[in-house]
């Protein structure tokens, strides 16, 4: 492909360069003027004074006193057409950040905020919420209701595209529901200060950040007031299973992770990711949101850590996706989504028994492993949702 891209980036350097050349041109056509009349009217000005000096009107004292005030008189006018020129530059930049710090939140924050109670119990519902992103002409989701209770461990579960990681962005409050509300404990969340909310939600997207940082200071990132409590760091990371790959690294916790800096360790997707699942442990929130956690570890990191899952989230309210019906299996509670709505929902016998959605998918991964086939009329899957 190297051929198409330089042709590509030669095309978009010919576009560039020909918008440039014109700016160029018609930027020195403009200041090859001004010089031209700010030279016109100095030169009027030293014959002018030259023939008063020869009439006898002027002495020689007075002739280089002119011819000195002239010559500063043009110095300070091309000073300040320089400076208007360099002012309309700077502003063209200025007017971008301008315009960014006086955007206001699209959140709506109430005056009296409701204070969040430290800690929350962690319950959470869904009260007939509907959501669609700005711009789309469909829901993300449409009339969900359902309730985790506190303490409890749900799985989310639904095909690519059903509003699984949707649904964790509403909890964290980074879009408000255009129907319906989300209540924690009771209390709706528009309610809540938004950032005493997300200090009690500790969470894992699928798009996490790879820092540029040590390794302690990304785990430690995970709760910025705990980021030099090593003890905390340390716990997190074997929550999270990540203190054995980080007791190899050559600094131990201080080995700068990523390739920015030359003794920088570079880490695979499959490390990066128990790091990142370290920084949601570190905080000590009651609500645990883990967005596809184990995507990039091998079989025995994921059988590890879903061994633990239920002691880690002890205490607290854990909510997961994941594709991988083996570990989704271990939930309290399953709740399956399908375009946006709420469609299956229960533990995973029942769900087996209820011979749906969630069952006909539990099969066809299982075939990939026992050899089964899985006829496509065992399961219907345009049957009528059900709560």
């Amino acid at each position: 492909m190297g051929r198409y891209f330089i042709d590509r980036y030669r095309l978009i350097g010919e576009r560039y360069y020909g918008s440039q050349r014109s700016q160029v041109v018609r930027r020195y056509l403009t200041g090859f003027l001004w010089g031209n009349l700010s030279t016109i009217a100095t030169s009027v000005t030293y014959l002018y004074v030259a023939l008063q000096a020869i009439a006898g009107r002027l002495t020689l004292g007075d002739l280089t006193l002119y011819t000195t005030a002239a010559q500063s008189v043009q110095n300070s006018i091309q000073g300040i057409l320089g400076g208007f020129s360099g002012m309309y530059e700077h502003n063209l930049y200025l007017s971008n950040l301008f315009e960014l710090m006086e955007t206001e939140s699209v959140l709506p924050t109430r005056a009296d905020p409701v204070p969040v109670p430290t800690p929350v119990r962690g319950e959470i519902t869904f009260d007939h919420v509907s959501f669609a992103y700005p711009g789309a002409t469909d829901n993300a989701l449409t009339d969900l209701s359902f309730t985790v209770s506190a303490g409890e461990t749900i799985a989310i579960v639904g095909r690519n595209g059903a509003g699984k990681t949707t649904l964790f962005k509403l909890i964290c409050r980074l879009y408000d529901p255009g129907e319906g509300r989300i209540l924690i404990d009771g209390v709706d969340i528009r309610d809540y200060d938004p950032a005493q909310l997300r200090a009690q939600i500790g969470g894992m997207f699928q798009d996490y950040v790879t820092y540029q940082a040590t390794a302690a200071e990304n785990i430690g990132l995970g709760s910025l007031g705990a980021i030099a409590d090593r003890d905390a760091i340390l716990k997190a990371s074997r929550q999270a299973g990540s203190d054995g790959l980080i007791a190899g690294l050559p600094q131990g916790y201080d080995t700068a992770l990523g390739k920015w800096f030359d003794a920088g360790v570079n880490l695979s997707g499959g490390e990066w990711q128990k790091v990142a699942l370290a920084r949601a442990f570190m905080r000590d929130a009651r609500i645990l949101l883990l967005d596809e956690p184990t995507s990039a570890l091998d079989a025995q990191a994921e059988y590890e850590l879903f061994e633990r899952i239920h002691s880690l989230t002890r205490g607290r309210t854990a909510v997961y996706i994941s594709h991988r019906f083996s570990t989704v299996r271990r939930a309290d509670r399953i709740v399956f989504l399908e375009h946006g709505r709420l469609v299956e929902e229960g533990t995973h016998e029942q769900l087996m028994r209820l011979n749906g959605r969630y069952a006909r998918l539990f099969r066809l991964q299982a075939s990939a492993y026992t050899g089964e086939d899985v006829l496509p009329e065992d399961v219907d899957l345009d049957i009528a949702p059900t709560a």
